[in-house]
């Protein structure tokens, strides 16, 4: 078997070693550093491990091809570094987020709505910020250690709320598809207006009449900081699945 056939069998970069290091100063976290830029500035469309070597450098080529095998594998690590920015993010939105006060009973204090709250506002935030991240979630996310930590950070906040058993993982899957479904679906929109080169307003206005829609309420609908923009959207259908979710155990 051939070493490049080796280090892809399984499919994906967190089931195999990274390679040994080399003499080249470049690293993994380097590497990955400047694969946010390129994508953040260019997209995915256009993403390439040739553009990859661009943006590096002639000296650093032989660096890349070494430390990461394919384009998926560096798509797995990418997706991975802006779930972790998140998690950051949401342990600093929320103190009571993994570190919360245990009560005589065991159990964590605090609301655990709010907890889930922070932790899935964070990583839509940063979905947001990264819309090229969301893009990659349904492919190439699942196994890694910020993704399952992400998952894990949810599963511990119903826990301590008294969701057992069957229900839990029902909770915590009702959460994250709900939360990966609403990155997705607002990417995909904020896509396409990028790609027309026209900010929001104006797109909405060009493209509502061809959509059947009227351009004030798109707009809006594709407007951050409207109170009917995506952000305000994923807040509220959030509220309703946890208005929703009530701990107990289904066997």
């Amino acid at each position: 078997m051939r070493e490049a056939d080796r280090r892809t069998l399984l499919g994906s970069v967190w089931l195999r070693d990274e390679p040994e290091p080399t003499r080249n100063r470049l690293s993994r976290e380097d590497i990955v550093a400047a694969a946010i830029r390129v994508l953040d500035r260019d997209g995915l469309d256009t993403f390439s491990m040739r553009a990859m070597a661009t943006e590096l450098g002639t000296a650093a080529t032989s660096a890349l091809y070494w430390r990461i095998a394919t384009k998926n594998d560096l798509l797995e690590l990418v997706v991975d570094t802006i779930l972790g920015d998140a998690l950051a993010d949401a342990s600093d939105s929320d103190p009571l987020v993994g570190d919360a006060p245990v009560r005589t009973d065991g159990r964590a204090g605090g609301d655990w709505r709010a907890q889930v709250t922070a932790v899935a506002q964070a990583a839509y935030r940063a979905m947001w910020k990264h819309p090229w991240a969301a893009q990659l979630l349904p492919t190439h996310a699942g196994l890694g250690p910020n993704y399952q930590a992400l998952t894990d950070r949810l599963q511990t906040i119903l826990n301590d709320a008294a969701f057992k058993g069957t229900h839990l993982d029902s909770a915590v899957s009702a959460i994250f598809h709900y939360l990966v479904g609403s990155a997705v679906t607002d990417s995909a929109w904020l896509s396409v207006v990028r790609r027309s080169g026209m900010n929001e307003r104006r797109w909405a206005s060009k493209s509502a009449q061809l959509m059947g829609v009227d351009a004030t309420h798109l707009a809006a609908y594709l407007n951050r900081e409207s109170t009917a923009g995506p952000e305000a959207r994923f807040a509220s259908g959030l509220r309703v699945i946890l208005v929703g979710l009530r701990p107990r155990q289904i066997s």
